[in-house]
């Protein structure tokens, strides 16, 4: 019993100082003192105007703020390529219906150079960036120029405007001024170099607007023009053949729809070769409208 009250004693003599022990507040004998934990100093720290992770995040916010309005204007832009091109690829389907082409042609060249001044500026915005960061924002626009530009080359010359052409034309000339931080005046080289998925993506375009004039050219009693376009058709079809399922994505996708439309077109030139004498012109175009949209299966394949 002795031993047992003993040890007690000696344990109540070193006992700790404190009464009482609540959150991060420490009672020694009366006096409370608050402790400070790690995330308390890096508060403090960061509370601080003159801390270096302040400093630090504000940069951050500043080129995220900068990348982000730079990400809107080029959206902006490329909604007005798109919307240019789209009134440029309207007109041009009025050659199947005007006797003078040419007209047609050099009015769409000037609504062409409208839409080349647009990619200009989007040649600006990227200068000193990386094209990729952004090449989202504007793709949608490119590839509907792409679409447009091939589209009246190919009503000119009857052939497909290779990549190397479409990039020839996009060069342009901006006059510095000598401020910020260019330190020279005078004429400056700007270019933009159209991608080959966004080239690519423009030509699988193209194939449903010459499927449009093929049935426009046969309703206003053009013979010729189905069977150019039909072989031209075939051509590309079998370009895309050789990228099948090795290319990009989107590429792959719009593969199906070419074929859609190379079968419509061998459709049209099936009807007019083998029931051409006994439709009359003026009927053609209906009977190919109402043909095409039943003509081809989704899961046929192309022979």
């Amino acid at each position: 019993g002795d031993t047992g009250l003993h040890v007690h004693s000696w344990h109540e003599s070193f006992r700790p100082r404190f009464t009482r022990r609540n959150s991060n507040l420490i009672h020694y004998e009366g006096c409370a003192r608050k402790r400070k934990t790690e995330a308390d100093r890096k508060s403090e720290d960061c509370a601080r105007p003159d801390s270096p992770v302040i400093a630090a995040f504000r940069v951050f916010q500043r080129e995220l703020d900068t990348k982000h309005d730079k990400h809107e204007r080029l959206v902006k832009i490329s909604r007005d390529i798109t919307i240019e091109s789209k009134r440029t690829i309207f007109l041009l389907h009025r050659v199947t219906s005007v006797p003078d082409v040419e007209e047609i042609l050099n009015e769409a060249d000037v609504k062409l150079d409208g839409v080349r001044q647009k990619i200009g500026q989007i040649a600006e915005e990227l200068k000193g960036e990386d094209l990729h960061q952004f090449h989202r924002a504007f793709t949608p626009g490119i590839q509907e120029y792409v679409e447009a530009v091939s589209f009246h080359h190919f009503i000119r010359h009857r052939t497909l405007i290779s990549l190397e052409e479409v990039n020839a034309r996009l060069v342009f000339i901006r006059e510095n001024k000598g401020e910020g931080e260019v330190t020279w005046a005078g004429p400056s080289v700007l270019t933009f170099q159209i991608t080959p998925i966004d080239y690519l993506l423009g030509v699988a375009d193209l194939t449903g607007e010459l499927m449009r004039m093929c049935i426009s050219s046969v309703g206003n009693g053009d013979i010729d023009t189905p069977f150019q376009l039909s072989g031209f058709l075939r051509q590309i079809h079998d370009g895309f053949s050789y990228i099948g399922n090795t290319g990009p994505y989107e590429v792959s996708k719009k593969l199906h729809t070419l074929r859609q439309s190379l079968g419509k077109v061998e459709d049209a030139c099936y009807t007019l070769r083998v029931r051409g004498s006994e439709i009359p012109k003026h009927m053609l175009a209906d009977v190919f409208t109402s043909r095409a949209a039943t003509h081809l299966d989704p899961d046929e394949p192309m022979v």
